[in-house]
């Protein structure tokens, strides 16, 4: 299972992306077949990073998933 850390975007102050372990930085685009598999990935159980690094649990997860289109 692929495992993602979330990209800061420092000139447009927010998160912008997800950085897989694969290398590839998904922008968070509905139309992006990327960022769907990214979403559907963290919905079965892939694990995430927020953007300092830091392990987040399942709920935090969740609320961040929330925040997506």
């Amino acid at each position: 299972m692929n495992t993602y850390k979330l990209g800061f975007d420092s000139l447009a102050n927010r998160i912008t992306t997800a950085l897989s372990s694969n290398g590839w930085a998904i922008p968070f685009d509905p139309d992006n077949t990327d960022y769907q598999q990214f979403k559907k990935d963290l919905v079965d159980g892939a694990s995430l990073k927020d953007a300092d690094g830091n392990d987040m649990n399942q709920e935090q997860i969740a609320t961040f998933l929330g925040t997506l289109q």
